[in-house]
C-alpha cells in the first residue's frame, strides 16, 4: 500500500493546522514525524487516518483518492497517547472488539488475541478489567487492539509520553522488534530527537505545520538542512550563534581563530555556527577553543548535567556527562573542536555539516 499526499493542507476557523504536504508513505516502512508539540504531528496522523480531510491536496492509496473517504473505510489503526480501552470489557474483549466489527469468524478472532497477546507480553492478563491493569499493561493492550486488526497502516501519536523512563526504553526496543517483523505501513509521532534516533526509519521533521526534511533519521540528525531542523533535533536544542568569516578567520564575537579546515574556501560574510550541546567538553582537548562566562543555570537530568552558561555574548548549553556541580554565578569554561561546528548562512541554511561525525546523541 503506496500512500501518497499531494499539497495537502487543512485550515480550521481561518487557523492553518497543515500546508503544503508533500509525502510518499511505502508499505513495510516506518516513518517518526519528529517536532515540537503544535509543529502539526497530530493534525497529520489524523488527516492519515481520515478522522479529519484536508482542505487543500489530495490523499491517494494506491492510485486511488481517498481523499473524501472516512476511517471507516480504511485499513488503518490508530494508538494515542492516552490509553483509550473500553473500563468494561476484558482485555480480550477489548482486543477482540475492532475483530467483531470486521465481522471476523470467532476462531480467527481467538486466534488474533492470543497471538497479539503474546507478543505484547500481556497474556497473562487477558481475563482482566483494564483498570487492573498497570499504566505501562494498558498502553501494551491499546497496541495490541490496534496489531490484531492487521491495518495496512499503523498510526502512533506519542504512545509512550506518559510512561516512566524504565517503561518507555523496554516497550520502545519491543515496539521495534514488531515493525520489523510486520509489513504494515508505521508512522510514529514523537517530540524526542534521542526517541526518533532509536527508532530509526525515515525521519519527517514537521515546524508550525509544514515537513521541512525528510529523510534517514541519522542522516537528517547529521545533516539538518537548516537551523530550525538542527534545533528541532537535539535536546537540549543545539547552540546556534552568530558569527562571521573574513578570509581565513571565524569571527564569534571577540572570539578569533582560524576558519576550520571542513569549511569550504570562500565562505565569506555574516553566517550562524551551531554546536551540539554534548560537543561542549569541561575539559580543554587538542585543538579546542574555549568558551568561558558565567553560569547562569546547572540541571542534572538522569547521568547528564546540562550547563547553561554565558559567552562571548550568547547564551550557551553543554550537556556534559556525569553530575557536576556548578554553582550560578560562577565562572565556566567550555571547550569545543571547531571540526564539531555546523556553518549556516545567516538565513538559517545549511553550508557544511561539522567533520566530526560520531556516535549521534539526542
Amino acid at each position: 500500500m503506496s500512500i501518497h499526499l499531494e499539497q495537502a493542507g487543512r485550515d480550521v476557523d481561518g487557523i492553518m493546522h497543515l500546508a503544503d504536504i508533500d509525502l510518499t508513505l511505502e508499505p513495510g516502512q516506518l516513518y517518526v514525524l519528529l517536532g515540537r508539540t503544535h509543529a502539526g504531528k497530530t493534525s497529520l496522523l489524523r488527516l492519515l487516518a481520515g478522522l479529519d480531510r484536508p482542505t487543500s491536496g489530495r490523499f491517494t492509496e494506491n492510485g486511488a483518492d481517498l481523499t473524501r473517504v472516512s476511517i471507516s473505510k480504511r485499513s488503518v489503526a490508530f494508538v494515542y497517547q492516552q490509553f483509550v480501552n473500553y473500563p468494561s470489557f476484558t482485555v480480550r474483549g477489548n482486543i477482540a472488539a475492532p475483530l467483531k466489527r470486521m465481522g471476523l469468524p470467532a476462531g480467527e478472532i481467538a486466534r488474533r488475541v492470543d497471538d497479539v497477546a503474546r507478543r505484547v507480553h500481556i497474556e497473562p492478563f487477558l481475563d482482566r478489567l483494564p483498570g487492573q491493569l498497570s499504566g505501562g499493561q494498558q498502553q501494551r493492550l491499546a497496541i495490541a487492539r490496534a496489531l490484531a486488526k492487521n491495518a495496512s497502516l499503523l498510526l502512533f501519536d506519542e504512545p509512550l509520553v506518559n510512561l516512566d523512563y524504565k517503561l518507555r526504553e523496554g516497550l520502545r526496543e519491543e515496539l521495534r522488534n514488531l515493525f520489523r517483523q510486520g509489513n504494515q505501513t508505521v508512522v510514529y509521532a514523537t517530540t524526542e530527537p534521542e526517541e526518533a534516533l532509536q527508532m530509526g526509519g525515515t525521519t519527517i521533521v514537521m515546524h508550525e505545520g509544514r515537513v521541512i526534511q525528510t529523510g534517514p533519521a541519522h542522516q537528517v540528525y547529521r545533516n539538518p538542512a537548516s537551523v530550525t531542523v538542527a534545533e528541532v533535533f537535539s535536546e537540549p536544542p543545539m547552540n546556534v550563534v552568530p558569527a562571521r568569516i573574513d578570509g581565513d578567520r571565524l569571527h564569534i564575537g571577540a572570539l578569533d581563530i582560524p576558519l576550520p579546515a571542513h569549511v569550504p574556501p570562500g565562505q565569506g560574510g555574516d553566517c550562524r555556527i551551531g554546536v551540539q550541546p554534548h560537543r561542549i567538553a569541561h575539559r580543554q582537548q587538542a585543538g579546542s577553543v574555549r568558551l568561558d562566562g558565567p553560569m547562569d543555570l546547572a540541571e542534572v537530568d538522569g547521568s547528564s548535567t546540562f550547563a547553561h552558561f554565558t559567552a562571548q555574548g550568547h547564551p550557551w548549553i553543554a550537556r556534559l556527562d556525569g553530575v557536576h556541580v556548578l554553582a550560578q554565578g560562577s565562572a565556566f569554561a567550555g571547550y569545543v573542536d571547531p571540526r564539531d561546528f555546523y556553518v549556516f548562512t545567516a538565513a538559517g541554511a545549511l553550508v557544511v555539516p561539522p567533520a566530526t561525525q560520531g556516535a549521534a546523541h539526542g
